[in-house]
């Protein structure tokens, strides 16, 4: 049989205040992490004022920080980024900031490295199976279809991408 402990308001602001400071939050998270302390609708209310009064909760910091650090960690495309955040809530505004963290010369050359890069991984010999798996594979990734498309038919072809950068963009070793 287990306990329920009670808190104070305090106890669940500092609570909450270490738990945004240990990576930004969205209000939905807070919300969800609300709803394990029993507290009336007002109480909440509080609570999420003071987070944001004391800039502990920030949803366009959280969106800037969320799409920089998918793209640059995961390499996710700009799709999947924009569906990610619709799940939490994040308002138009917020998630067209976010997206203008990403720089485009580099979004360009991150899809062609991940593309080479799943290219030399795949086995496939048939080219148009070889194609829709590198296709769906930068599909899941949330690239744009156009761009995947022109991706594809370049890596395929072997044709090299220019690009500004130290890495190489065509060919890995």
């Amino acid at each position: 049989m287990s306990q329920n402990k009670y808190f104070s308001i305090e106890e669940i602001k500092r609570k909450l205040e270490r738990y945004c400071v240990y990576q930004d939050r969205c209000h939905k998270e807070i919300e969800i992490k609300l709803r394990e302390f029993i507290l009336i609708e007002e109480a909440r209310n509080q609570i999420i004022l003071h987070l944001m009064e004391h800039d502990f909760l920030n949803e366009e910091r959280f969106c800037k920080s969320f799409a920089r650090g998918k793209f640059n960690i995961k390499s996710w495309g700009k799709q999947r980024i924009i569906r990610e955040l619709k799940l939490r809530d994040i308002s138009e505004y917020n998630i067209k900031t976010a997206l203008k963290e990403i720089d485009e010369e580099v979004y360009l050359a991150t899809i062609h490295r991940i593309a080479i890069k799943r290219n030399s991984i795949l086995k496939e010999s048939d080219f148009y199976k070889r194609k829709k798996k590198l296709t769906d594979y930068l599909i899941r990734k949330g690239f744009e279809f156009d761009l995947i498309f022109s991706t594809v038919k370049n890596v395929l072809e072997k044709k090299k991408f220019k690009c500004k950068f130290n890495y190489r963009c065509f060919k890995l070793k």
